[in-house]
């Protein structure tokens, strides 16, 4: 049975995920920026309600107990107008600082604190009245709208108790004061509050990993689709220049390590590896550079150059190469043949070795 090729079996490449980004395809949930923006009231009411409802009442008793002496002017009622926009601002300007950051901060995280420039762009087409009735009497409208009447009735559930008791409560039907009233209905509503942020962070949990489930599904790719982007992507000059500097950045970094090698392990023309230990810093000797051909040829030059010993072992420098990592330490299955190599290098080159640890 021949496989289907038009199916999406293959997970999304690093080319399709960053153009998902900037058109704005990352998992988004509505629910999550309704959560933030509800604790964020609820941490703003608790740490400055008080000195608010403070405040407000202050200015009220203030403003009421010298009616008798306010002069009605043009130029009063100026100054009465900004004092009280600034009395509004400071009252209100803590929640609304608290939700504003709140809901851009939900926004940022769930884009991973990526801008999308292409959603960024005016699309005229959301514009467009006769598509706008089309969407809002889509199915994916009545979905969203079950979904949100599924979620009130899981919210009613879970505070419909909590708000019964508070009506229930005997301070309505006894004689108290307007502030105590008012710190009840505070303390109250402040319960209320978290607990309907808490059943929202609930929903929102699963609503924003439903949403990352659903992206992810979405961006899955076919197999051709994975061997076109492969073909393009190495066909690209620019993809192809930087993989060219990176591959001579690093060999140039390999090259100037043969100066600081202790030994360098031949096949002897085919194949060269560099190696060097400190018993001080390293645990086991490391590659400090490998190279087979034309690098091979190069890392013995610089080996001749810089007085590094050569050894000719033909097996051991074939295992090197296969199974060793430069920047790694030796394969442990190795460590024997590199000792002997170490061990006869020491004693030939007793002199020089012992010279240049002692200068360092």
């Amino acid at each position: 049975m021949s496989e289907q090729t038009g199916e999406k079996t293959e997970l999304p490449t690093q080319r399709k995920l960053d153009e998902a980004v900037k058109h704005g395809q990352t998992p988004r949930s509505a629910e999550v920026q309704t959560v933030f923006v509800m604790l964020a009231s609820v941490a703003a009411l608790s740490f400055c309600g008080r000195e608010t409802w403070h405040l407000f009442v202050n200015t009220e008793v203030a403003t009421f107990s010298h009616l008798h002496t306010i002069v009605v002017t043009p130029d009063s009622l100026q100054g009465y107008g900004v004092t009280g926009m600034l009395l509004v601002m400071k009252c209100a300007g803590p929640f609304v600082l608290a939700t504003v950051l709140a809901g851009l901060m939900a926004g940022a995280m769930q884009s991973r604190f990526q801008t999308a420039s292409e959603v960024l762009s005016p699309e005229w087409s959301r514009v467009n009245p006769l598509s706008g009735f089309q969407r809002l009497f889509s199915t994916q409208s009545l979905v969203t709208t079950a979904l949100a009447a599924l979620k009130f009735a899981i919210v009613f559930a879970l505070t419909f108790s909590e708000v019964r008791k508070v009506l229930m409560d005997p301070i309505f039907t006894s004689s108290v004061s307007v502030g105590r009233l008012a710190e009840f209905l505070g303390t109250t509503g402040l319960g209320i509050l978290l607990r309907v942020s808490l059943s929202l962070l609930v929903i929102a949990s699963l609503d924003y990993g439903y949403q990352y489930w659903k992206v992810g599904r979405d961006l899955m790719m076919t197999k051709d689709e994975v061997k076109e982007e492969a073909k393009s992507t190495d066909g690209n000059p620019q993809v192809k220049a930087a993989r060219r500097r990176r591959r001579n950045a690093s060999k140039a970094k390999e090259l100037a390590a043969v100066a600081t090698a202790d030994v360098v392990v031949t096949n002897p023309t085919r194949i060269a590896i560099a190696l060097r230990y400190d018993r001080k810093t390293m645990k086991a000797p490391k590659i400090v550079a490998k190279g087979i051909r034309l690098n091979a040829q190069k890392i013995r030059e610089l080996a001749a150059q810089h007085q590094v010993p050569i050894m000719e072992n033909k097996p051991l420098a074939r295992m090197l190469f296969k199974h060793g990592k430069v920047g790694a330490e030796v394969p442990t299955a190795l460590f024997a043949g590199v000792a002997e190599v170490l061990a006869w290098v020491y004693r030939v080159n007793r002199y020089r070795y012992y010279a240049e640890r002692n200068q360092a």
